[in-house]
């Protein structure tokens, strides 16, 4: 089953370009199928529909996500339609079995002025402070996904960009403009890193091809390093940790670009979806802080108050 598994996921980086992220969260899941199976000395060869059933419900019984569940079940659906276009099965056993489907939540967001506050915690660290702010200007100012802004080659950053080119999902390609603050602490950090890297040259380092290059085995940033730093940065400026993930400013941007009157298709391009139908999610994150200012502020929303004073 281990070769099955190795098989399959060549395949999806040859022929899908499937980003890293994703073959990983494959792996984790078709190996758990492959330890449950094994413990009921079965193979991926020979199961039934039922068992893929018998293994959903025991997930649900473990305790896992309605999300968790459907991503599971979505792998063994992709590691069996390959396993038949190879001919090493003759059906696919998962294939008219119905996920859980998703629990819909609207994504966490920021207000205005917490994104103020974690960007001045971040132009305030003891260390690194320049590349913090960088890291932070870009994130907010550009929504990337993490990943794809601590792998951002150097250059693309050089020559004062107006926009940056951003390589996403599947490999497909982006730009998203600059804001003239993330231009400013795009700039002044380069001019801390470049020194940095002049020094690092002359006693015998080489130099990175990355724009937050690191000594860790990718050579740049990692995604987990700057998850820990945004933590950082929410504590320090008084900002909930809880509220607060690379992903929580890229739904910011987004929010605050609808709210700000920039329209739908416009987001999608800058955020690299790749149907406007996920865009749409933001519209009710602002229908519903809409809501809640109503709500709050409303004279006639008030307890006790039901006409006008």
């Amino acid at each position: 089953m281990a070769r099955w598994i190795q098989v399959f996921l060549e395949a999806q980086a040859a022929e899908l370009d499937a980003a890293t992220n994703t073959q990983l969260a494959y792996a984790r899941d078709l190996q758990n199928l492959a330890a449950w199976l094994a413990d009921k000395n079965l193979h991926f060869s020979s199961i039934t529909r039922d068992h893929v059933e018998s293994y959903l419900i025991d997930c649900e019984n473990e305790g896992l996500s309605k999300a968790t569940r459907a991503r599971r079940l979505s792998a063994i659906k992709q590691l069996y339609r390959f396993a038949f276009e190879e001919g090493w099965r003759e059906d696919n056993p998962a294939i008219q079995i119905k996920g859980p489907g998703r629990a819909k939540r609207l994504p966490k967001t920021l207000d205005v002025a917490e994104v103020d506050r974690l960007l001045d915690a971040a132009r305030n660290t003891p260390r690194e402070a320049l590349r913090n702010t960088c890291l932070m200007e870009l994130l907010y100012a550009t929504g990337m996904r993490v990943t794809e802004l601590v792998s951002l080659p150097v250059s693309s950053a050089r020559g004062d960009p107006r926009m940056l080119l951003v390589r996403g999902k599947g490999g497909k390609e982006r730009l998203v403009p600059l804001s003239p603050p993330a231009r400013v602490a795009l700039a002044a950090y380069l001019i801390s890193r470049d020194a940095a890297e002049d020094a690092g040259r002359k006693d015998g380092k080489p130099t990175s091809s990355f724009l937050f290059p690191s000594r860790g085995k990718l050579g740049h940033l990692t995604r987990h390093r700057f998850f820990g730093l945004i933590k950082e940065f929410a504590v320090a400026g008084g900002v909930s940790p809880e509220k607060v993930t690379p992903h929580t400013l890229r739904h910011a941007f987004a929010t605050h670009l609808l709210a700000g009157g920039a329209d739908l298709r416009s987001i999608q391009t800058m955020l690299g979806h790749a149907d406007v139908a996920t865009t749409e999610i933001y519209t009710h994150v602002l229908d519903e802080r809409l809501k809640e200012l109503v709500l709050e502020h409303h004279p006639l929303a008030k307890a006790g108050k039901t006409e006008r004073p």
